[in-house]
């Protein structure tokens, strides 16, 4: 017997039981989601500034009126978004050439 209750009511209603199945359901997703997002958080900022070829170190340069980042290991250059049509604005005959060629872009882009 429960001290707290009469002693006609040793058990916890079928109502109490839902209840608190539910808010221990939703306390459960909550954390779940939380840690979830944690997670992510954690794997994009383990991929921030690191080369997408050999997971090396990126360095950020200025090129042109652009930053171009480039891998210390393996020497690959990544652009971000943008950035292509930003060297191309400087002409500089056969690298614009090659840079357009390279990405398959039409003049005038």
């Amino acid at each position: 017997m429960t001290p707290n209750r009469p002693s006609g009511e040793n058990k916890p209603s079928s109502n109490e039981d839902e209840y608190f199945l539910k808010r221990d359901a939703e306390i459960l997703k909550e954390r779940r989601a939380g840690l979830d997002a944690e997670r992510n958080a954690a794997e994009r900022h383990s991929h921030f500034m690191k080369c997408p070829k050999c997971g090396g170190d990126l360095v950020e340069r200025a090129f042109q009126h652009a930053k171009i980042d480039e891998c210390r290991d393996c020497h690959g250059v990544w652009l971000d978004a943008g950035e292509v049509q930003q060297v191309l604005r400087v002409r500089h005959g056969a690298l614009d050439t090659f840079v357009r060629d390279l990405f398959g872009l039409k003049d005038g882009t």
